[in-house]
């Protein structure tokens, strides 16, 4: 029997059940990918995050890989930060930063002061694209420009105001049809400066709690939009969270917070 070590964190938040939860499986090396996709299926968070040290020598400190129920992803913030969190409090990590190579290139995490942790990601480019069906009828009236994020498979939707977020109620049986590809809905702030709300009931979330990554497209979106580099946002889900951000080029800073929820110990049967 193989026994794994498994944590729980909840990102972008300082409260215990707020935030995103993310589980963490730090790793020797990597096990077959089915049995990756059945841990996060057990798991049965919106993101599994795996970690393996990369040699000595490398330009990165760990391969990082991360699972919903359903598929591998391409870029995850959240899980990212979880991990980032084990890795300074409960794995001994004796730097200020850790270095991550991933699916969507290198990416860091450093330690920043009253707890925060902030991500290097990179700035997401998007385009304009026609309204495709499954959308219009998943959330009949919903405005144009509808923008496609080629590099994270999302699509993204502006609407007028906080309220029109807060009100957003999709069909998701529908919008499930579109598979891997994701709903991003945003409009600017009552008391920051921009809200959003993430769907991807396709890959086996009906609704992120949180959701770091999304962050990579509307920095740049909203930084244009507003004139400003450093921004707040908050994701109207039920538990809520709140991201710091900020476009520097080509990368993106979000800095958010963690709470600790548990440990434990996974047992495989032996292979």
């Amino acid at each position: 029997m193989t026994s794994l070590p498994l944590y729980q964190v909840d990102a972008f938040t300082n409260q215990v059940f707020r935030g995103n939860p993310a589980a963490v499986m730090p790793l020797e090396q990597w096990l077959p990918e089915d049995t990756l996709q059945a841990l996060a299926l057990e798991n049965h968070l919106s993101e599994t995050a795996f970690l393996v040290p990369e040699p000595e020598g490398s330009e990165a400190d760990f391969h990082i890989r991360w699972f919903t129920p359903g598929a591998e992803v391409p870029l995850c913030g959240h899980a990212t930060l979880a991990s980032a969190w084990v890795l300074f409090n409960r794995l001994d990590w004796p730097r200020e930063q850790i270095r991550f190579r991933s699916r969507s290139g290198p990416l860091s995490v450093s330690s920043q002061s009253g707890d925060w942790l902030e991500l290097d990601f990179p700035a997401l480019e998007y385009q304009s694209v026609p309204m495709p069906d499954i959308l219009s009828r998943a959330l009949p009236g919903l405005p144009e420009p509808v923008h496609e994020v080629p590099r994270d498979t999302n699509l993204l939707v502006i609407l007028e105001n906080e309220t029109a977020v807060r009100n957003v109620t999709p069909d998701l049986t529908i919008l499930k049809k579109l598979g891997n590809q994701g709903l991003i809905v945003t409009a600017p702030g009552d008391d920051c400066d921009f809200v959003s709300r993430y769907f991807a009931p396709g890959i086996g979330i009906d609704e992120d709690p949180v959701t770091g990554s999304i962050h990579s497209v509307l920095t740049p979106y909203w930084s244009e939009r507003l004139g400003k580099q450093q921004l707040l946002a908050r994701q109207l889900s039920a538990r809520g969270g709140e991201l710091r951000c900020e476009l520097a080029g080509d990368r993106v800073k979000i800095a958010g917070q963690a709470a600790f929820y548990m440990e434990g110990t996974v047992h495989l049967p032996g292979r």
